[in-house]
């Protein structure tokens, strides 16, 4: 399965040029749409900064939590795994109150791939920490609570989309944003100090430095 740290995924994408520019499923809130839960897009837009401006970017947005839930809509976490325990029917999505929203998380994420698939999308850039898009961390759980946990996995979209064979970068994998960026834009060097989620001091300290 396709990871999105694994190291040679973004060096494995072909060099595109503006003519036949990089085909790139993004979480629609990333862009800025006002598609989360509270009908904001909680801060998110902007957080890629200038990345999908470029010529050589075609953005292709989606947002399977608003195409299978709705906007606005109770908060989702994934109980008793991760995405991809979902998509075997061994963990379930709930909100805040309790409500069973597994269906709906799982028409989102077969849209989502169906979106790649007539896009034929090479790359998705989506939002980490998501019960839909998360793609190393995810709450182990609800997250409104007085003490949220977490646990390493990915969302149930970003599941779906890797047994597909798409690879998945976070908006927080810097490290790989960076040399994917140096892929688009001849001449641009990446920071060499730049990090990937999981690589960072708050995962190695949360989960333990050996992993």
């Amino acid at each position: 399965m396709l990871l999105p740290h694994e190291v040679d995924a973004v060096g494995r994408l072909r060099v595109p040029e503006a003519g036949d520019p990089l085909r790139i499923l993004v979480s629609a809130c990333l862009l800025g749409r006002p598609c989360a839960v509270d009908g904001t897009d909680s801060g998110m837009g902007g957080a890629l900064g200038d990345l999908l401006d470029l010529p050589t970017v075609r953005v292709i947005p989606f947002c399977p939590e608003h195409h299978g839930l709705g906007t606005p809509r109770g908060m989702p976490d994934i109980h008793g795994g991760d995405g991809r325990d979902v998509l075997d029917g061994r963990a379930v999505v709930r909100d805040e109150h309790g409500n069973d929203l597994t269906a709906g998380m799982l028409a989102g994420a077969a849209a989502m791939l169906a979106v790649a698939r007539q896009h034929a999308v090479e790359l998705a850039i989506l939002v980490d920490m998501s019960a839909a898009c998360g793609s190393q961390v995810i709450s182990d759980g609800g997250r409104l609570v007085a003490e949220r946990r977490y646990r390493r996995g990915v969302g149930v979209a970003t599941a779906l989309l890797l047994r597909h064979g798409v690879p998945v970068v976070s908006q927080r994998d810097h490290r790989t944003l960076g040399r994917l960026r140096e892929r688009l834009q001849p001449g641009f060097v990446a920071d060499p100090g730049a990090r990937d989620h999981h690589e960072t001091d708050w995962y190695r300290g949360y989960f333990g430095a050996g992993t």
